[in-house]
């Protein structure tokens, strides 16, 4: 059995009710895990990552009030304390991003500087 390890990020029941909702969706592959992360990259030097993704070897596993996912634990230095929402407004629809670790952010917001 894998231990599941406090939470590094946090989401916002609007971000829940929307992940949720994708896993439940009709065809969603059951075998992949909800991925957080960050690559180089963006107009800020790094982007996030939020998909649907295999484990992969190193991965961690984590759970946020019933929502699991995985991450590589050398992305955490960049996400801890992050929050993660679901916007779904007429002018912004999507997932937003408030890291606390970010030195500047871009204007898309999904992009950032430490």
């Amino acid at each position: 059995m894998e231990t599941l390890i406090d939470s590094p990020v946090t989401f916002t029941q609007h971000a829940v009710g929307e992940i949720s909702r994708l896993m439940n969706e009709n065809g969603f592959d059951k075998t992949t895990n909800l991925r957080i992360g960050v690559k180089g990259g963006g107009c800020s030097g790094l982007s996030y990552i939020l998909g649907f993704d295999a484990k992969m070897e190193g991965d961690e596993q984590y759970e946020f009030e019933g929502l699991p996912f995985i991450m590589n634990p050398a992305h955490g230095i960049y996400l801890m304390g992050m929050e993660i929402d679901w916007q779904d407004g007429l002018n912004a629809r999507g997932f937003t991003f408030k890291n606390p670790n970010a030195s500047k952010t871009c204007g898309c917001g999904t992009s950032f500087a430490v």
